[in-house]
C-alpha cells in the first residue's frame, strides 16, 4: 500500500480524479499536481465550474440529454428535423454524433442497453417515453444508433419490436469497414458484416 504524500485533501482529490474515465492513479496525481500549480487559472475556476454545474445539470423531460434548462438546447432548437428521431444508449453517444455534424435530426437517449448479465430490463429504459415520442403523427423515420455489441443489438431489436404496430421506418447505422481502415487489421465480424452491408459503387 503507497504511503500518503500530501494532506488528506489533496490525497481526496488525486482519488476523486482517479476515478474519471481515462485517468488511472498516477495519471490523476500528474493531474492533481497542476491542478495546484495553477490554483489561481486553472483549480479556482475549475472548481467554481464545477459547483455552477453541479446546481445547474437537469435531465431534459423529452429526450433525456444532460443541460443546464429543460427542454435541453437540441430539444428547443427549430432547425432541427422533427420527422427523424435518432435513439442512442447514452448522452456520450449523442455528443459523438453531434460532434460528427452528420444529423439534424432529434434525438432519445434510452439510458443504456437490455442487458441480462447486468440486470438491466426494460422497465429500467427510457421507452415508454420512446414510443410517446415516435407515435407523433410527423415522425417518419427512427435511427437506431446503439453500439454494435451484443446488448446493443438486442436492445436494437427490442425496440424495433415495440416500434413494428407504428407506420414509420426503422434504420440502424451501418456496420463495417471504418473510414481510413486497413482490411488486414479489422476482425472477423467486422470483415462480415461490411460483406453483409456492401453498397452498389
Amino acid at each position: 500500500m503507497p504511503q500518503a504524500v500530501a494532506g488528506p485533501e489533496i490525497e481526496r482529490l488525486i482519488q476523486l480524479l482517479a476515478r474519471m474515465p481515462g485517468l488511472g492513479p498516477r495519471s490523476a496525481r500528474r493531474a492533481a499536481l497542476q491542478l495546484i500549480k495553477k490554483r489561481e487559472t486553472l483549480l479556482a475556476p475549475l472548481a467554481d465550474a464545477m459547483r455552477v454545474a453541479a446546481d445547474r445539470i437537469v435531465v431534459c423531460h423529452e429526450c433525456g440529454n444532460v443541460d443546464t434548462q429543460d427542454p435541453c438546447t437540441i430539444c428547443r432548437d427549430q432547425s432541427r428535423d422533427p420527422s427523424m428521431l435518432v435513439v442512442v444508449e447514452d448522452v456520450s453517444d449523442l455528443w459523438a454524433l453531434e460532434r460528427s455534424g452528420a444529423v439534424t435530426a432529434r434525438y432519445h437517449v434510452l439510458g443504456g442497453v437490455l442487458s441480462a448479465l447486468d440486470g438491466v430490463r426494460p422497465e429500467n429504459l427510457n421507452l415508454s417515453r420512446l414510443v410517446e415520442r415516435v407515435s407523433a403523427p410527423e415522425m417518419r423515420e427512427v435511427i437506431l444508433a446503439l453500439n454494435a455489441t451484443v446488448d446493443g443489438q438486442t436492445t436494437a431489436h427490442y425496440v424495433t419490436e415495440l416500434l413494428t404496430h407504428l407506420p414509420i421506418k426503422v434504420t440502424r447505422l451501418a456496420h463495417g469497414v471504418p473510414v481510413g481502415g486497413e482490411l488486414d487489421y479489422l476482425d472477423e465480424g467486422t470483415l462480415s458484416a461490411a460483406i453483409r452491408q456492401r453498397t452498389a459503387f
